[in-house]
């Protein structure tokens, strides 16, 4: 195995040198930096990680707490999108990534916050999982640098999308097709689902637009089972809406298939509408109306807050980042202001 001596050795430069440029100090030049790292590559060496973890007294590890209520993990297309983004942040910074184990069938498990220490990460991520298990609260509570990702804790640093914005937008883009009967089937209880519940009825308030209480219905988030059904209950209403808006593309599907069994046509008979920007949904015929969250920036976001909060502790600002989203019009909303108006 090549030790940074043999490297030093071959390079004609003191060892001091050799870490100097490795670390990129400022005090070697880009000339010699180059060289060096050049020979380092030659020669097949690479820093010990544990020497560099007791130089440095960090493990250059992250960890990620991940578990949605589908159990549906990294197939889970939003959240798989912003970790995605999340992971190739953090390498672009030299740091690994690691799932924390969320298996609490075995009497002897640790918890999130003693896994977290037994693994020395430098920091972790929380994302779609139940914010008020006391387990998620200790480990958000302890010394290690923690972003939260679609949910707000005053003391941590939170990575949100604009929901509040994403919902007025869509209702508002509803309501300038023509549509006054719209049905909102939401998620489950969640920071998230609060934030849409509110815009959505508030954003019909403004409009003018009164929401009859057996409208509004409620599944799961990627439940296309509990969809269907709630979309069966709409359309069989003595009124039904116009345009019915699901918590999520994938759930939306469920919904789609049920207005199709029923032999309606989307969105000449009827509209609909999803939430998160499914790259599936624009591959629909017809595409999918729906909220295209930016996972990239979200990802991105939270990765390099955690690590200036790592890295810079004091100089970092604790607060929520909110990340806007943006229309994406598809086809499945149809114009029946004509219809309105007469």
């Amino acid at each position: 195995m090549v030790s940074m001596k043999d490297l030093a050795a071959a390079c004609n430069v003191s060892i001091a040198t050799v870490s100097k440029a490795l670390n990129d100090q400022r005090d070697v030049s880009e000339k010699t930096k180059e060289m060096i790292r050049k020979k380092a590559k030659e020669m097949g060496y690479f820093p010990n990680s544990a020497a560099k973890a007791l130089k440095t007294n960090k493990s250059y590890n992250i960890g990620v707490l991940f578990v949605d209520e589908a159990q549906s993990g990294l197939t889970h297309d939003f959240f798989a999108n912003v970790l995605d983004s999340f992971k190739r942040t953090i390498e672009r910074k030299d740091y690994d990534l690691t799932l924390i184990n969320c298996n609490k069938k075995r009497s002897d498990s640790m918890s999130y916050l003693e896994r977290a220490r037994y693994r020395g990460f430098d920091g972790v991520a929380i994302a779609c999982i139940d914010f008020k298990d006391p387990e998620v609260i200790e480990l958000v509570d302890s010394n290690i640098p923690v972003v939260t990702i679609d949910y707000i804790f005053n003391n941590r640093i939170a990575v949100i999308s604009d929901n509040i914005k994403g919902m007025h937008d869509l209702v508002t883009y509803v309501y300038g097709k023509g549509h006054r009967k719209i049905a909102y089937i939401h998620g489950r209880d969640s920071s998230v689902t609060q934030a849409r519940v509110s815009s959505f009825y508030t954003t019909c308030a403004q409009l003018g637009i009164e929401v009859p209480e057996e409208y509004i219905k409620e599944a799961k988030y990627r439940d296309t089972k509990g969809t269907y059904e709630k979309t069966l209950e709409l359309l069989d209403l003595p009124d039904p809406p116009t345009c019915i808006l699901y918590p999520d593309d994938f759930a939306g599907f469920g919904g789609i298939n049920a207005i199709r069994e029923r032999g309606l046509r989307i969105p000449e008979d009827i509209s609909v509408a999803g939430y998160d920007g499914l790259r599936i949904g624009r591959h629909l015929e017809p595409r999918l109306t729906t909220i295209r969250q930016d996972t990239e920036k979200i990802g991105r976001e939270a990765a390099e807050n955690l690590i200036h909060l790592i890295e810079h502790p004091r100089a970092t600002i604790i607060r929520p980042i909110v990340v806007e989203g943006e229309l994406y019009e598809g086809e499945t909303v149809g114009d029946i202001s004509r219809d309105e108006d007469e």
